[in-house]
């Protein structure tokens, strides 16, 4: 789970769950990620941008190894291996507040440093074939590979956007391929053009949908009702959409609350 990509209201029920009446929106119980990965392991995506409030939680379900989810009285015992990555600095978000140091340190038992990509050119040319082939399936392409200079400039770039980019360079010569073996001209202009993540239809649908969503929150204040009203859509309907995207209207309101 990202925690820096779901909003503070919801990130605590995902991670924790909650019990029907919980809030306004609990219409069911939900079991929470620490319940589902019992017995198995959790990663903790961006842990750096996790709002104070649910660090002081999360260490308290680390120390006890029990998860109560919103709105119950009772804690659940829970068996769960944490991995958290982060591109923060920690140490400083310590110096500043931001970050716990009891968490820290409860979190770091084993460290892994990942140099960025400029830093470990020696794997471009494995990655780049590996997405090159994987990719080369989904856009149903017959490629055998990177032309020799073609290569050598994929591993010479600069790389700033690390392995992300790379593999949205080679999403887009493989797309505009039309050779077996990608030739320099088409990396090149990859390389100059901004790194864009190339969608297919239903996620390029998908992705329009929560945008349009979330816009007509904002516009409203969070009130579902004229929300729906503008989509011209039912109420019902529009609140289906809004659970398949994960969003909550309280989210959108100043003062925290939902509206119907």
């Amino acid at each position: 789970m990202n925690c820096g990509a779901i909003p503070e209201a919801l990130l605590e029920s995902e991670l924790f769950g909650h019990v029907k009446g919980a809030f306004t929106d609990a219409v069911a119980n939900h079991k929470g990620l620490f319940q589902a990965a019992d017995g198995g392991t959790l990663l903790l995506d961006e842990i750096g941008d996790m709002p104070p409030a649910l660090q002081v939680k999360l260490l308290r379900v680390l120390q006890e190894r029990v998860v109560r989810p919103l709105g119950s009285s009772q804690s659940l015992p829970v068996d769960v291996r944490i991995i958290s990555a982060t591109h923060c600095d920690l140490d400083a978000a310590m110096a500043e507040g931001q970050f716990r140091a009891d968490l820290y340190y409860r979190l770091n038992v084993v460290t892994l440093t990942l140099p960025p990509l400029s830093e470990r050119r020696e794997d471009i040319p494995l990655l780049a074939n590996h997405f090159l082939l994987k990719l080369a399936a989904k856009y149903h392409k017959r490629l055998s590979g990177f032309a020799p200079e073609a290569l050598k400039a994929l591993t010479t770039a600069a790389w700033p956007g690390n392995v992300r980019q790379l593999h949205n360079v080679v999403e887009q010569v493989c797309a505009l391929s039309t050779t077996p073996l990608v030739p320099l001209a088409l990396v090149q202009r990859a390389l100059r053009s901004p790194s864009v993540q190339v969608l297919n239809f239903a996620e390029a649908k998908q992705r329009f949908e929560r945008d349009y969503l979330v816009g007509l929150l904002k516009l409203t204040d969070g009130n579902v009702a004229d929300a729906a009203r503008l989509a011209d859509r039912n109420r019902t309907e529009f609140y289906r959409l809004m659970q398949k995207h994960g969003l909550t209207p309280g989210h959108f309101k100043a003062d925290g609350s939902a509206s119907a």
